[in-house]
C-alpha cells in the first residue's frame, strides 16, 4: 500500500481544497508544491458568494468573513450597470473581497488540520501510470526521486507539468489583449468601488483589506513588465485622476489566453483550477470556479478510495464540470470583447448593454447568478437532481463532514430505517421543493429526491453508492 493514496500537486487554493477534501473524507494525501515559500502577491481578490457556501458546508466560512470586506453588487465586462447579489438565493449575497495570500494561509491551516503532508520545494518533472497506481518523477531539495500513489491531483496552474505529463490537449487561443494590475495605497481614493471606460481603455479601482486598492484594467499597449509611472499616466488618462496613486507592492500584466483541458482525467490523474482552464480575470470568477473543481472532485475520490462509491463516480467529474470550464471560457471572452471596446462603436455598444441590464432586471439577475455559479446544475435522472440547495447558513452546516445527508421536512420511521441502513445522517429540516426528502451530495447539490422513503430509496438504488 502506498504512503499517500493521492498526490495533489500544487499548493495553491484549489490543491489546497482538494487536500483537506480527500482527508476529511479518510484519505491520506500528499501535496508537492514547487515552490519554496508561498507568493506574496495576491492574484486573486473576489470570493463570489457560491465560494462562500462551499467554505460554509466544512464550516470554514467564518475566518473569512472576518477578514474580507463585503461587496453587495458585481460587474459583467466592467459595464457601469452594477449586478445586485442583495436579491441572490444565498445567506451570502455579496462578493467577498479577500487577498488570495490570505485565501491561502486559511486554506493550508484547514488543511493541516485534517492531517495533510504539504512538502515545498517539490518540483515534479514527469508521471506515469499503470493500472495500480500513478508514479511521479519529483526534484527536491535532496535530489531527485520517484513516488506513487494511487491518483494524482494536478492543480498546478496554467503551465501544468501534470497535464503536460498525462498528454491532455490544452486547445484553445492565444493572448491578444494585455491587461494591467497595480496592489497600492491611493492618497484620495474614490468613495466606492468604480469604473472608468474611454478610448483610452478600461478602469476599476477596488478597496483592499489593509487599506490599500487594487487598480486594474486594459489599455490598448501594457509594457511587459509595467512601472508606476505607466500606472498613474494610465489611471489619469482613463479615470481623468491617479487619486494620489503611490507606494505598489505589486504590478503585473496579464493576458486574455483561453484554453480548456481536452478531458480532467486520464486515467488515475485528474486536473482541476488553472491547470484546467485559463482566461482572461474578468468578473473575479477563476479562483472561484477552481475551488469548486476541488468541491466536485475531492468527495468522490475520497468515497471511491475507501469504498464508500464505484468507481464510476470519477467519470462524472468531467462530465459535470468540463461543460462549466466551456461556458467559463465563452463568458470571460465575450467580458473581454466588452472590456476592450474602446473604439466609438465599442462604446456604443457597452452603453446598448448598460441600459438593456438596467431595463430587464431578469437579465442582470441572471448574469448575477451565473457569475456567482449560483446557477450551476449537473446532470441527473430526477427532476431535482443536480439542482444546488439554496441552502440557509444552517442547512450548509449539515454538510460539514464532508458525506451525503438526508433532508427530509419530517423524519418519519421510514426514512429513519433508510437512513440507518444506508448510514447516512437525517435531519429534519424545511426544503424549498414540493418533496419530501432529498439526498444531498457532499458538495451541496441533490443526488436523489422522493415523496416517500420507497421512492427514494429506488432512486439512491440507482446511483454508484458501494
Amino acid at each position: 500500500m502506498n504512503a499517500h493514496d493521492t498526490i495533489v500537486v500544487g499548493a495553491g487554493p484549489v490543491g489546497l481544497w482538494t487536500a483537506a477534501e480527500l482527508a476529511l473524507g479518510g484519505g491520506r494525501p500528499l501535496v508537492l508544491e514547487r515552490a519554496e515559500r508561498r507568493s506574496p502577491h495576491s492574484k486573486a481578490l473576489a470570493i463570489h458568494p457560491r465560494t462562500i457556501e462551499v467554505l460554509a458546508m466544512r464550516g470554514q466560512e467564518q475566518p473569512f468573513l472576518d477578514g474580507g470586506l463585503a461587496v453587495p453588487d458585481g460587474h459583467f465586462a466592467m459595464l457601469p450597470a452594477r449586478l445586485d447579489f442583495r436579491e441572490l438565493a444565498t445567506p451570502f449575497r455579496f462578493m467577498l473581497a479577500h487577498p488570495q495570500v490570505r485565501t491561502e494561509e486559511l486554506l493550508e491551516q484547514h488543511a493541516l488540520a485534517l492531517g495533510v503532508v504539504i512538502r515545498r520545494g517539490h518540483r515534479v518533472s514527469g508521471l506515469s501510470q499503470d493500472e495500480h497506481g500513478v508514479t511521479l518523477r519529483v526534484d527536491g531539495p535532496d535530489g531527485e526521486y520517484g513516488i506513487t500513489a494511487d491518483h494524482v491531483v494536478g492543480a498546478d496552474g496554467a503551465g501544468s507539468v501534470v497535464r503536460q505529463a498525462a498528454g491532455i490537449d490544452f486547445p484553445g487561443t492565444d493572448s491578444t489583449v494585455f491587461g494591467f494590475l497595480g496592489d497600492v495605497e491611493l492618497a484620495d481614493p474614490p468613495e466606492r468601488p468604480g469604473f472608468w471606460h474611454n478610448a483610452h481603455g478600461a478602469l476599476l479601482v477596488a478597496p483592499m483589506p489593509g487599506g490599500r486598492h487594487r487598480v486594474t484594467g486594459y489599455a490598448p499597449s501594457v509594457p511587459a513588465t509595467p512601472t508606476p509611472e505607466f500606472l498613474r499616466e494610465t489611471t489619469n488618462l482613463i479615470a481623468g485622476t491617479d487619486f494620489g496613486l503611490h507606494s505598489p507592492v505589486w504590478l503585473s500584466r496579464f493576458g486574455n489566453a483561453t484554453r480548456l483541458a481536452a478531458r480532467y482525467r486520464e486515467g488515475r490523474v485528474f486536473l482541476a483550477g488553472d491547470a484546467a482552464h485559463m482566461h482572461f480575470p474578468a468578473g473575479g470568477v477563476g479562483l472561484n470556479v477552481g475551488l469548486q473543481d476541488a468541491m466536485n472532485l475531492g468527495w468522490k475520490l475520497a468515497a471511491v478510495q475507501r469504498g464508500r462509491a464505484d468507481a464510476t463516480l470519477l467519470d462524472t467529474y468531467h462530465s459535470e464540470r468540463h461543460p462549466v470550464g466551456v461556458a467559463l471560457g465563452e463568458h470571460t471572452k465575450a467580458q473581454t470583447a466588452l472590456i476592450t471596446a474602446t473604439t466609438e462603436e465599442g462604446r456604443s455598444l457597452r452603453r446598448f448593454m448598460a441600459d438593456l441590464l438596467r431595463t430587464h432586471p431578469d437579465v442582470a439577475t441572471a448574469l448575477a447568478n451565473m457569475l456567482t455559479a449560483l446557477d450551476v446544475r449537473y446532470p441527473g435522472a430526477h427532476p431535482l437532481a443536480g439542482l444546488r440547495l439554496p441552502a440557509t447558513r444552517e442547512q450548509l452546516h449539515l454538510l460539514r463532514e464532508g458525506r451525503p445527508v438526508l433532508l427530509a421536512r419530517e423524519a418519519d420511521p421510514a426514512l429513519k430505517d433508510l437512513a440507518a441502513n444506508a448510514d447516512l445522517q437525517l435531519y429534519e429540516t424545511e426544503l424549498p421543493w414540493p418533496t419530501a426528502a432529498v439526498l444531498m451530495r457532499p458538495d451541496g447539490h441533490v443526488w436523489a429526491a422522493g415523496d416517500t422513503a420507497e421512492q427514494l430509496a429506488d432512486a439512491m438504488a440507482e446511483l454508484p453508492l458501494a
